[in-house]
């Protein structure tokens, strides 16, 4: 069983179709990962936080530099800010994310013993860290069952009618009441790919998706779609 009974709602494609849609996401993209490089679960949670607002791509470029010689709180913190700012600079945002790391890596040493926290409120107690990056260190750091919300998963979920949400917040309560949990964390990378392949923000490649027989958006014809 994939998914939870919701019945059909307005602006959502039905159960059955849901479990189409993971399936054959699941066969489009075999290799859906995470797409922050790391080596542990520390350095996961500094790439997350230097994501905000910042590309896979650039933070991976940035943390090769600075994963090199700074892999623990520890490291980070000999580093200090001012050094810390220069080396991820290019991933805007630059002074509040390195006093955030800088503050987060002091409380790792202090109170958790340089490790990171395995449970949400732990976690949400770290600077710079909110929800998605809380969801995103617990699933892919430790496996735990959660469903993070990027910008990708918000939209491709809303276009193809798996949510009709508003926010980040209604779209990853949706998405857990639609899904059970085994495939929540599958299912974000899935989606992830799946918007940096074809389902683009901009001019999305409907045409050769295969999933157009069943996405609301493509049925709709609608190419003025903000989310």
């Amino acid at each position: 069983m994939i998914v939870k009974e919701v019945g059909i709602l307005h602006n959502l494609i039905s159960d059955k179709e849901i479990i189409i849609v993971y399936e054959k996401l699941d066969k489009m993209y075999p290799d859906a990962f995470c797409g922050l490089i790391h080596d542990s679960t520390f350095e996961l949670l500094i790439a997350t936080i230097l994501s905000a607002q910042c590309t896979d791509k650039r933070v991976n470029i940035i943390t090769e530099e600075l994963f090199k010689n700074y892999k623990t709180p520890e490291d980070i913190l000999k580093l200090g800010q001012k050094k810390l700012k220069e080396i991820i600079k290019t991933c805007g945002l630059a002074e509040n994310k390195s006093k955030n790391i800088m503050k987060t890596c002091k409380m790792l040493v202090d109170e958790f013993d340089s490790k990171v926290p395995k449970n949400d409120f732990e976690l949400l107690k770290l600077n710079g860290v909110g929800i998605k990056t809380t969801n995103v260190v617990l699933s892919v750091g430790f496996g735990v069952p959660r469903m993070p919300v990027d910008t990708h998963v918000f939209r491709v979920s809303n276009r193809i009618g798996l949510v009709n949400a508003k926010t980040v917040g209604e779209t990853e309560k949706t998405l857990t009441e639609r899904y059970e949990k085994d495939k929540w964390i599958r299912l974000h990378h899935l989606l992830i790919f799946h918007g940096r392949d074809l389902c683009k923000a901009r001019n999305p490649k409907c045409e050769i998706c295969n999933l157009k027989d069943i996405c609301l958006y493509y049925s709709k014809g609608d190419k003025n779609d903000k989310k």
